[in-house]
Protein backbone atom coordinates (compact mmCIF):
# COMPACT_ATOMS: atom_id res chain seq x y z
CA UNK A 1 0.00 0.00 0.00
CA UNK A 2 0.84 3.74 -0.83
CA UNK A 3 2.00 6.29 1.85
CA UNK A 4 1.84 9.18 -0.05
CA UNK A 5 -0.04 10.82 -2.76
CA UNK A 6 2.83 11.44 -4.79
CA UNK A 7 3.32 9.21 -7.77
CA UNK A 8 7.17 9.20 -8.92
CA UNK A 9 6.82 8.00 -12.74
CA UNK A 10 10.61 7.17 -13.48
CA UNK A 11 12.34 9.12 -15.98
CA UNK A 12 9.28 12.08 -15.87
CA UNK A 13 10.30 15.64 -14.33
CA UNK A 14 6.67 16.21 -13.44
CA UNK A 15 5.54 19.66 -13.12
CA UNK A 16 2.57 18.81 -12.32
CA UNK A 17 2.18 18.37 -8.83
CA UNK A 18 1.76 21.44 -6.75
CA UNK A 19 3.50 19.40 -3.30
CA UNK A 20 6.18 20.70 -1.40
CA UNK A 21 9.37 20.09 -1.66
CA UNK A 22 10.39 16.94 0.76
CA UNK A 23 13.61 18.44 1.66
CA UNK A 24 11.56 21.45 2.74
CA UNK A 25 9.01 19.88 5.31
CA UNK A 26 10.16 20.59 9.27
CA UNK A 27 10.44 16.89 10.67
CA UNK A 28 12.47 17.80 13.22
CA UNK A 29 11.16 21.22 14.12
CA UNK A 30 7.52 19.26 14.41
CA UNK A 31 8.61 16.70 16.44
CA UNK A 32 9.98 19.40 18.72
CA UNK A 33 7.03 21.52 18.80
CA UNK A 34 5.04 17.94 19.57
CA UNK A 35 6.66 16.94 22.54
CA UNK A 36 6.55 21.17 23.80
CA UNK A 37 2.80 20.80 23.38
CA UNK A 38 2.56 17.63 25.22
CA UNK A 39 4.81 18.88 28.05
CA UNK A 40 3.08 22.22 28.23
CA UNK A 41 -0.52 20.80 27.97
CA UNK A 42 -0.75 17.36 29.34
CA UNK A 43 -3.86 15.47 28.72
CA UNK A 44 -5.64 18.52 27.42
CA UNK A 45 -3.57 17.88 24.64
CA UNK A 46 -5.08 14.52 23.52
CA UNK A 47 -8.49 14.92 24.32
CA UNK A 48 -11.38 16.33 23.00
CA UNK A 49 -11.03 20.00 21.82
CA UNK A 50 -12.84 22.81 22.09
CA UNK A 51 -15.70 22.84 18.98
CA UNK A 52 -14.33 26.56 17.44
CA UNK A 53 -9.99 25.21 17.75
CA UNK A 54 -7.95 25.30 20.85
CA UNK A 55 -7.36 28.69 22.38
CA UNK A 56 -3.93 28.57 22.20
CA UNK A 57 -3.80 28.45 18.31
CA UNK A 58 -6.53 30.65 17.69
CA UNK A 59 -4.70 33.15 19.79
CA UNK A 60 -1.80 32.99 17.96
CA UNK A 61 -3.88 32.95 14.55
CA UNK A 62 -5.68 36.13 15.59
CA UNK A 63 -2.34 37.99 16.93
CA UNK A 64 -0.76 36.08 13.91
CA UNK A 65 -2.90 37.17 10.74
CA UNK A 66 -3.34 40.66 12.42
CA UNK A 67 -7.15 40.80 10.78
CA UNK A 68 -9.36 38.61 12.68
CA UNK A 69 -10.08 38.32 16.48
CA UNK A 70 -10.70 34.86 17.54
CA UNK A 71 -14.43 35.46 17.46
CA UNK A 72 -13.81 35.44 13.94
CA UNK A 73 -11.64 31.86 13.83
CA UNK A 74 -12.89 28.52 13.34
CA UNK A 75 -10.38 25.71 12.93
CA UNK A 76 -10.45 23.15 9.95
CA UNK A 77 -8.61 20.51 8.62
CA UNK A 78 -7.23 22.88 6.10
CA UNK A 79 -8.66 25.04 3.34
CA UNK A 80 -10.75 22.08 1.56
CA UNK A 81 -11.95 20.96 4.66
CA UNK A 82 -12.74 25.02 5.07
CA UNK A 83 -14.51 24.99 1.50
CA UNK A 84 -16.71 21.78 2.32
CA UNK A 85 -18.05 23.38 5.46
CA UNK A 86 -18.75 26.86 4.57
CA UNK A 87 -20.74 25.46 1.09
CA UNK A 88 -23.98 24.37 2.49
CA UNK A 89 -24.07 27.25 4.76
CA UNK A 90 -23.69 29.95 2.27
CA UNK A 91 -26.09 27.82 -0.81
CA UNK A 92 -28.25 25.22 -1.23
CA UNK A 93 -28.69 21.99 -3.66
CA UNK A 94 -29.36 23.74 -7.09
CA UNK A 95 -27.44 27.30 -6.46
CA UNK A 96 -25.63 28.84 -8.50
CA UNK A 97 -22.10 29.25 -7.00
CA UNK A 98 -19.56 31.31 -9.30
CA UNK A 99 -15.64 30.60 -9.89
CA UNK A 100 -12.91 32.42 -11.35
CA UNK A 101 -12.16 31.32 -14.15
CA UNK A 102 -9.72 30.31 -14.53
CA UNK A 103 -9.02 28.87 -10.12
CA UNK A 104 -8.10 26.26 -8.84
CA UNK A 105 -9.21 22.63 -10.31
CA UNK A 106 -9.84 20.61 -7.28
CA UNK A 107 -12.44 22.77 -5.50
CA UNK A 108 -14.72 21.70 -8.27
CA UNK A 109 -15.61 18.73 -6.38
CA UNK A 110 -15.91 19.75 -3.31
CA UNK A 111 -18.55 22.53 -4.29
CA UNK A 112 -20.63 20.04 -6.32
CA UNK A 113 -20.53 17.92 -3.54
CA UNK A 114 -22.69 20.10 -2.00
CA UNK A 115 -25.16 19.85 -4.72
CA UNK A 116 -24.42 23.26 -6.27
CA UNK A 117 -24.54 24.22 -9.87
CA UNK A 118 -20.68 25.90 -10.81
CA UNK A 119 -20.80 28.83 -13.13
CA UNK A 120 -17.85 30.71 -14.80
CA UNK A 121 -17.10 34.24 -13.31
CA UNK A 122 -16.09 36.88 -16.31
CA UNK A 123 -12.68 37.21 -15.80
CA UNK A 124 -10.08 38.77 -18.60
CA UNK A 125 -5.77 38.41 -17.88
CA UNK A 126 -6.18 40.40 -14.59
CA UNK A 127 -8.60 38.35 -12.90
CA UNK A 128 -12.53 38.00 -12.01
CA UNK A 129 -14.20 41.53 -13.50
CA UNK A 130 -16.34 42.47 -10.79
CA UNK A 131 -18.80 44.78 -13.08
CA UNK A 132 -19.92 41.53 -15.21
CA UNK A 133 -19.95 39.04 -11.93
CA UNK A 134 -22.29 41.86 -10.20
CA UNK A 135 -24.75 41.13 -13.26
CA UNK A 136 -24.96 37.24 -12.01
CA UNK A 137 -27.71 36.32 -9.97
CA UNK A 138 -25.52 33.59 -7.51
CA UNK A 139 -25.06 32.64 -3.68
CA UNK A 140 -21.67 32.97 -3.51
CA UNK A 141 -18.27 33.48 -5.66
CA UNK A 142 -14.83 31.28 -4.86
CA UNK A 143 -11.59 32.68 -5.69
CA UNK A 144 -8.12 32.46 -4.96
CA UNK A 145 -7.07 36.56 -5.44
CA UNK A 146 -3.89 36.01 -3.77
CA UNK A 147 -0.75 34.09 -6.14
CA UNK A 148 -3.82 32.40 -7.42
CA UNK A 149 -3.47 28.55 -8.97
CA UNK A 150 -2.92 28.12 -11.23
CA UNK A 151 -1.76 31.91 -12.52
CA UNK A 152 0.58 32.58 -9.60
CA UNK A 153 -1.28 36.53 -10.15
CA UNK A 154 -2.91 38.31 -7.68
CA UNK A 155 -5.96 40.39 -8.25
CA UNK A 156 -5.19 44.04 -8.48
CA UNK A 157 -6.32 45.79 -5.69
CA UNK A 158 -9.22 48.22 -7.60
CA UNK A 159 -10.74 45.13 -8.24
CA UNK A 160 -10.61 43.84 -5.18
CA UNK A 161 -12.66 47.09 -3.56
CA UNK A 162 -15.17 46.60 -6.46
CA UNK A 163 -15.67 43.26 -5.69
CA UNK A 164 -16.50 43.05 -2.24
CA UNK A 165 -18.65 46.18 -2.66
CA UNK A 166 -20.81 44.02 -4.66
CA UNK A 167 -22.17 42.83 -1.76
CA UNK A 168 -21.93 38.99 -2.88
CA UNK A 169 -20.82 37.04 -0.42
CA UNK A 170 -17.28 35.90 -0.86
CA UNK A 171 -14.99 32.74 -0.27
CA UNK A 172 -11.77 33.79 -0.04
CA UNK A 173 -9.21 31.22 -0.52
CA UNK A 174 -5.97 32.35 0.80
CA UNK A 175 -4.05 29.78 0.72
CA UNK A 176 -0.98 31.34 -0.48
CA UNK A 177 -0.54 34.46 1.00
CA UNK A 178 2.57 34.36 3.11
CA UNK A 179 4.71 33.05 0.27
CA UNK A 180 5.58 36.07 -1.32
CA UNK A 181 9.06 36.74 -2.30
CA UNK A 182 9.41 40.29 -3.30
CA UNK A 183 6.92 42.94 -1.51
CA UNK A 184 3.79 41.75 0.80
CA UNK A 185 0.65 40.84 -1.25
CA UNK A 186 -2.18 43.17 -1.31
CA UNK A 187 -4.84 42.87 1.16
CA UNK A 188 -7.05 39.98 1.43
CA UNK A 189 -10.06 40.61 0.53
CA UNK A 190 -11.42 39.84 4.09
CA UNK A 191 -10.15 42.63 5.62
CA UNK A 192 -11.59 44.77 2.62
CA UNK A 193 -15.69 43.94 3.21
CA UNK A 194 -17.95 42.37 5.71
CA UNK A 195 -19.23 39.68 2.65
CA UNK A 196 -15.80 37.49 2.99
CA UNK A 197 -15.17 34.30 4.27
CA UNK A 198 -11.68 33.26 4.47
CA UNK A 199 -9.88 30.10 3.92
CA UNK A 200 -6.40 30.00 5.58
CA UNK A 201 -3.85 26.73 6.28
CA UNK A 202 -0.98 25.78 6.73
CA UNK A 203 -0.78 23.06 4.26
CA UNK A 204 1.93 25.50 2.00
CA UNK A 205 3.79 27.03 4.64
CA UNK A 206 4.48 24.39 7.00
CA UNK A 207 3.33 20.68 5.80
CA UNK A 208 0.29 19.44 4.02
CA UNK A 209 -0.08 16.02 5.85
CA UNK A 210 -1.04 18.61 9.16
CA UNK A 211 -4.33 18.26 7.66
CA UNK A 212 -4.85 22.32 9.59
CA UNK A 213 -6.44 25.78 8.91
CA UNK A 214 -9.08 27.70 9.81
CA UNK A 215 -11.92 29.97 8.69
CA UNK A 216 -12.14 33.79 9.26
CA UNK A 217 -15.96 34.51 9.07
CA UNK A 218 -18.51 36.52 11.03
CA UNK A 219 -19.26 35.50 14.67
CA UNK A 220 -22.34 34.30 13.20
CA UNK A 221 -21.32 32.24 10.88
CA UNK A 222 -18.31 30.78 13.49
CA UNK A 223 -21.33 29.87 15.85
CA UNK A 224 -22.98 28.04 13.24
CA UNK A 225 -19.73 26.15 12.16
CA UNK A 226 -19.10 25.26 16.33
CA UNK A 227 -22.84 23.92 15.82
CA UNK A 228 -22.31 21.14 13.54
CA UNK A 229 -23.70 17.78 14.00
CA UNK A 230 -20.18 16.31 13.74
CA UNK A 231 -18.25 19.37 15.49
CA UNK A 232 -20.88 18.90 18.79
CA UNK A 233 -20.13 14.71 18.39
CA UNK A 234 -16.30 14.98 18.20
CA UNK A 235 -15.46 18.49 19.33
CA UNK A 236 -12.66 20.74 17.78
CA UNK A 237 -11.05 19.63 14.52
CA UNK A 238 -7.49 17.75 14.50
CA UNK A 239 -7.36 19.10 17.73
CA UNK A 240 -3.77 17.52 18.70
CA UNK A 241 -2.12 19.00 15.54
CA UNK A 242 -3.53 22.21 16.22
CA UNK A 243 -1.83 22.26 19.80
CA UNK A 244 1.21 21.12 18.49
CA UNK A 245 0.72 24.46 16.01
CA UNK A 246 -0.38 26.65 18.44
CA UNK A 247 3.80 26.08 20.34
CA UNK A 248 5.33 25.89 16.47
CA UNK A 249 3.80 28.98 16.50
CA UNK A 250 4.33 30.68 19.57
CA UNK A 251 7.95 29.47 19.89
CA UNK A 252 9.12 31.66 16.70
CA UNK A 253 10.02 28.19 14.82
CA UNK A 254 7.37 29.10 12.74
CA UNK A 255 8.65 32.41 11.58
CA UNK A 256 11.58 31.27 11.35
CA UNK A 257 11.01 27.95 8.65
CA UNK A 258 8.69 30.20 6.96
CA UNK A 259 11.99 32.53 6.29
CA UNK A 260 13.77 29.36 4.76
CA UNK A 261 10.88 28.02 2.79
CA UNK A 262 10.45 31.88 1.21
CA UNK A 263 13.84 32.00 -0.02
CA UNK A 264 13.80 28.12 -1.22
CA UNK A 265 10.85 28.77 -3.25
CA UNK A 266 11.92 31.42 -4.67
CA UNK A 267 15.28 29.81 -5.62
CA UNK A 268 12.67 27.32 -7.29
CA UNK A 269 11.39 29.84 -9.13
CA UNK A 270 14.20 31.38 -10.36
CA UNK A 271 15.43 28.02 -11.81
CA UNK A 272 12.16 27.41 -13.73
CA UNK A 273 13.21 29.52 -16.72
CA UNK A 274 10.21 29.30 -18.87
CA UNK A 275 7.15 30.61 -18.41
CA UNK A 276 6.48 33.90 -16.31
CA UNK A 277 7.92 34.44 -12.82
CA UNK A 278 5.17 34.91 -10.30
CA UNK A 279 5.17 37.15 -7.33
CA UNK A 280 4.29 34.64 -4.71
CA UNK A 281 2.82 30.80 -4.84
CA UNK A 282 4.02 27.93 -6.55
CA UNK A 283 2.62 27.75 -10.08
CA UNK A 284 3.08 29.92 -13.03
CA UNK A 285 1.27 30.06 -16.01
CA UNK A 286 2.68 29.75 -19.25
CA UNK A 287 1.44 30.39 -22.67
CA UNK A 288 1.79 28.01 -25.52
CA UNK A 289 2.86 29.32 -29.07
CA UNK A 290 0.10 30.77 -31.45
CA UNK A 291 -1.55 26.78 -32.64
CA UNK A 292 -0.20 24.65 -29.57
CA UNK A 293 -2.56 23.05 -27.57
CA UNK A 294 -1.86 21.77 -24.14
CA UNK A 295 -3.67 18.24 -25.06
CA UNK A 296 -1.42 17.85 -27.61
CA UNK A 297 1.61 19.21 -26.23
CA UNK A 298 1.69 16.85 -23.14
CA UNK A 299 2.17 13.51 -24.61
CA UNK A 300 5.22 14.67 -26.40
CA UNK A 301 6.51 16.76 -23.65
CA UNK A 302 6.26 13.29 -21.44
CA UNK A 303 8.43 11.64 -24.19
CA UNK A 304 10.92 14.26 -23.54
CA UNK A 305 10.80 13.63 -19.74
CA UNK A 306 8.77 16.37 -18.37
CA UNK A 307 4.73 16.75 -17.58
CA UNK A 308 2.39 19.46 -16.49
CA UNK A 309 -1.32 20.07 -16.03
CA UNK A 310 -3.09 21.22 -19.00
CA UNK A 311 -5.15 24.59 -18.69
CA UNK A 312 -8.17 23.33 -19.35
CA UNK A 313 -8.64 21.65 -15.83
CA UNK A 314 -8.82 25.49 -14.59
CA UNK A 315 -12.11 25.75 -16.04
CA UNK A 316 -14.95 25.09 -14.47
CA UNK A 317 -16.57 23.87 -18.03
CA UNK A 318 -13.19 22.61 -19.79
CA UNK A 319 -13.89 24.70 -22.73
CA UNK A 320 -11.25 27.26 -22.44
CA UNK A 321 -7.30 27.37 -21.13
CA UNK A 322 -6.67 25.09 -24.26
CA UNK A 323 -3.14 27.60 -25.19
CA UNK A 324 -2.26 27.20 -21.26
CA UNK A 325 -0.41 25.25 -19.23
CA UNK A 326 0.31 25.24 -15.56
CA UNK A 327 3.63 24.91 -14.20
CA UNK A 328 4.44 23.89 -10.00
CA UNK A 329 8.14 25.11 -9.02
CA UNK A 330 7.43 23.93 -5.47
CA UNK A 331 8.06 19.60 -6.09
CA UNK A 332 11.49 19.55 -7.72
CA UNK A 333 15.04 20.95 -6.81
CA UNK A 334 16.52 24.00 -8.78
CA UNK A 335 18.46 21.58 -10.67
CA UNK A 336 15.62 19.43 -11.61
CA UNK A 337 13.18 22.63 -12.59
CA UNK A 338 16.12 24.11 -14.82
CA UNK A 339 16.31 20.82 -16.63
CA UNK A 340 12.96 20.03 -16.93
CA UNK A 341 12.40 23.98 -18.44
CA UNK A 342 15.03 22.60 -20.70
CA UNK A 343 12.93 19.70 -21.25
CA UNK A 344 9.94 21.27 -22.03
CA UNK A 345 11.60 23.73 -24.71
CA UNK A 346 12.65 20.86 -26.70
CA UNK A 347 8.93 19.43 -26.65
CA UNK A 348 7.64 22.50 -27.50
CA UNK A 349 9.92 23.02 -30.65
CA UNK A 350 9.41 20.02 -31.77
CA UNK A 351 5.70 19.97 -31.86
CA UNK A 352 6.10 24.09 -33.57
CA UNK A 353 8.72 22.65 -35.77
CA UNK A 354 5.88 19.83 -37.31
Amino acid sequence: MAIVQFEHRPGILDLGWGHPRPSLLPVAEWAAAGSEALQAYGWQALTYGHSAGPAPLVDWLAAHVGDASPEQTFVTAGASHGLALVTPLLARPGDVVLVDSPTYHLAFPILRDAGVTLGPAPADEHGVLPAEVAKIPAAFLYLVPTFGNPTGRSLPLDRRRELVELGLPIVEDDTYRELFYGDAPPPALWRLGHNVVRLGSFAKTVAPGLRLGWINAAPSLITRLTRLGYVHSGGGVNHSVAMTMARFGASGAYAKHLGVVRERYREQRDALTIGPAPDGGWFTWLRLPSGVEASTLLPVAERHGVSFVPGSAFYVNGDNGHDHVRLSFSHLSPEELTEAARRLNAAISSVVGH
